[in-house]
């Protein structure tokens, strides 16, 4: 198993930063890195970024990391099923964000190692930054698509 280690981290950070200049992006981002555990291994925040991205990129993550699906999957499920998901939002005490942005980091033999939460600019967006972030270190990314 291939660890998610601060140094893969912060390389999936840096990656997912420089995806969003490449593509275009003009709004500030934030990116934070959870390992298995749901324990922050690393974030940052653009120049710029409003109070609460902390907690959106989080709550991304989280509830990735948290159902074991990206967050796309659990924001199709919110449309079919929204009272579910505003039940498991409570169980995780609101620290679940159902809307792509949220995704599951894996190693080389399927296993959850992670996720990744990025928000800042539309959902699409902050999905793409974070595939490419999880790619470049060597990582699967699973969106929930």
């Amino acid at each position: 198993m291939s660890a998610l280690t601060l140094a893969k981290s912060r390389r999936i950070i840096a990656v997912a930063l420089k995806k969003a200049q490449e593509i275009g992006l003009t709004k500030p981002m934030s990116v934070v890195v959870l390992d298995a555990r749901g324990a922050v291994k690393a974030f940052e925040s653009q120049d710029g970024s409003s109070t609460l991205r902390f907690k959106m990129a989080f709550g991304k993550a989280n509830g990735s990391l948290s159902l074991g699906i990206g967050s796309r999957a659990i924001f199709e499920r919110a449309q079919q099923q929204p009272f579910f998901v505003q039940a498991v939002n409570a169980l995780a005490q609101g620290d679940l964000l159902p809307v792509p942005g949220g995704v599951l980091v894996k190693d080389r033999k399927g296993a959850i190692i992670g996720a990744v939460g990025v928000t800042g600019d539309t959902s699409d967006n902050d999905e793409i930054c974070a595939v490419a972030g999880i790619e470049a270190a060597g990582f699967s990314a699973a969106t929930g698509a």
